[in-house]
């Protein structure tokens, strides 16, 4: 349940989770998942190559790819080793579909290795392209035609399909797999804290992020990361519900108050949780109140000093104190 990261999505109940304890160094609680990222109809598949705008097409997977002319015009280029011109019109080709960026689908046929497909579509000479849209054939042209001929033809052919509804786009990347990115090494205490949350050695966690501190009282990331450690320390084999009835059976119990508080921001409640210690701020006097003060201050540091409950939590929390 832990993760290194070097930001905090948006706190335990906020935009980022229900539970965003996420330190970088320290420990995450939130589970996080991000949702796919949608296509359009018939993008994708298989066969497509690392652009995502070109694929190979054989006897075997020709069915799968005029499928995809239901979201995207399939373009078909039939051609032969043996055929003059065909390699420069296959660059062209490539070409123009890389600048489309996933407007339409580039389909490469070797008639010599694939005949059916061109007995399919009625060809007799290479090269030849024609389009599918919607599953219906499209012709185009015969033979090896300059550039800017070949791109009047595409562009007619995309006004066809947005009439017919097919205006989809590829999910097409640059060809080159992404890279995780990588992160520095943590800090000697940092990573010795991160080690102890892994083996769930709270204490020692707890005792590196207070050495980190002697050592740098300014370092922030300690500073949290100590706080969210903590926090869990507090609340581990706590049941929530014999903490709730406590509270209520005597408000006056700031120490009761303190552990709801706790509980709730792990549960995600942080408002009520800053509520509750407000409350307490309010009712109470002397040391009860100081503590009350200094465990918000500290839950504020564990959500987040940037996320707007804080925000509107710290103007409660004065107008309680004044």
């Amino acid at each position: 349940m832990s993760q290194r990261s070097g930001q905090r999505p948006g706190g335990p109940g906020g935009p980022g989770g229900a539970a965003g304890l996420n330190l970088r160094g320290a420990v995450d609680l939130s589970g996080l998942g991000r949702p796919p990222q949608q296509q359009a109809p018939g993008a994708g598949g298989g066969a497509a190559d690392a652009s995502g705008a070109v694929v190979t097409v054989t006897e075997e997977n020709f069915r799968e790819v005029v499928e995809q002319s239901a979201g995207v015009p399939v373009v078909i280029a039939l051609s032969s080793p043996r055929a003059t011109g065909a390699d420069e019109l296959t660059s062209v080709l490539r070409r123009l579909a890389a600048q489309d960026a996933g407007l339409w689908l580039l389909g490469e046929v070797d008639a010599d290795a694939s005949p059916q497909i061109a007995a399919a579509f009625q060809v007799q000479t290479v090269p030849a392209v024609l389009a599918v849209v919607a599953g219906q054939p499209v012709p185009l042209f015969q033979g090896v035609l300059p550039e800017d001929q070949v791109r009047q033809y595409l562009d007619a052919l995309l006004d066809l399909a947005q009439r017919q509804g097919v205006t989809g786009r590829l999910d097409v990347g640059d060809g080159a797999p992404e890279e995780e990115p990588v992160e520095p090494p943590l800090p000697p205490l940092h990573q010795e804290a991160y080690d102890a949350i892994e083996r769930d050695d709270l204490d020692g966690a707890a005792d590196a992020y207070r050495r980190a501190l002697l050592e740098g009282p300014a370092d922030e990331e300690a500073r949290v990361g100590l706080a969210q450690v903590e926090l869990l320390r507090r609340a581990r084999g706590a049941d929530l519900q014999q903490a709730r009835a406590a509270a209520a059976a005597d408000p006056g119990d700031v120490d009761a108050a303190m552990l709801v508080a706790d509980l709730d921001v792990l549960g995600g409640h942080v408002e009520d949780a800053f509520a509750r210690l407000v409350q307490a701020v309010r009712a109470t006097g002397g040391e009860e109140r100081e503590r009350a003060r200094a465990r918000l201050v500290e839950l504020f540091e564990v959500v987040g000093a940037a996320d707007p409950r804080v925000v509107a939590a710290r103007r409660a929390l004065a107008s309680a104190l004044f």
